[in-house]
């Protein structure tokens, strides 16, 4: 019997590919999503997507969402203290695997390893090792659509906020820019897809000026 799966879910193009992945192997059944929603904003965190449209992307994959509520301005130490209580929340239910859609940072899976190992679980990385240009024009040509919601304003300009990420955006990005953005050079929202069973309607909207980063409103289309 397949083992279940938690899948760290943060509503954009890595999360949704590793998932793909996931689904497509058929080693694991997967239980849920579990996505770190910032309180007051009531956003994704760091992607800065209403909590409203993550529900629909859920709705859409047909798979129960987990939400991880953290204060504004919280603190690492703040953020692991969460993190593994909710952990231990999932384990007391039999499970002991996530899945983490990073690519090639190391140091940033050492830090989720050693996060999940304080609870005995296990960390899966699906897209590990994968050239970021190879995985961006498949990601591309299985059909799924991703929007940038943030970007880092001292790599990127306002133009491509906002935007969907095509083989025009990739043409036109800079090239010092990682093709997936895996050093947090922008963020991003998945609307369509083969995992989806629906494609979420959304319209862009303001573009909102936070310093550094920069983050471009979604709204549903009714």
């Amino acid at each position: 019997m397949a083992e279940r799966i938690v899948i760290s879910w943060s509503g954009g193009k890595d999360s949704a590919f590793a998932l793909y992945k996931i689904l497509k192997e058929g080693e694991y059944i997967v239980d849920s999503l579990l996505t770190t929603i910032t309180e007051g904003y009531n956003r994704i965190s760091i992607h800065g997507v209403r909590e409203d449209l993550l529900e629909e992307q859920a709705e859409s994959l047909g798979i129960p969402l987990r939400k991880m509520y953290i204060p504004q301005n919280s603190s690492d130490a703040d953020y692991q203290k969460i993190m593994i209580e909710k952990l231990r929340e999932i384990k007391r239910e039999g499970i002991n695997t996530i899945m983490f859609g990073d690519i090639f940072l190391e140091d940033v899976r050492l830090y989720r390893e050693k996060l999940i190992h304080q609870t005995d679980m296990n960390a899966v990385f699906p897209l590990w090792g994968y050239q970021s240009e190879y995985l961006i024009n498949d990601f591309i040509s299985l059909g799924f659509k991703t929007v940038t919601t943030c970007i880092d304003t001292e790599v990127l300009t306002d133009q491509f906020l906002g935007q969907t990420i095509d083989e025009d955006f990739l043409r036109e990005m800079p090239k010092n820019i990682d093709h997936c953005g895996e050093n947090g050079e922008f963020h991003t929202f998945t609307y369509a897809g083969p995992i989806f069973h629906e494609r979420i309607q959304i319209k862009t909207g303001e573009k909102v000026d936070r310093g550094r980063f920069h983050f471009c409103e979604l709204h549903t289309v009714s």
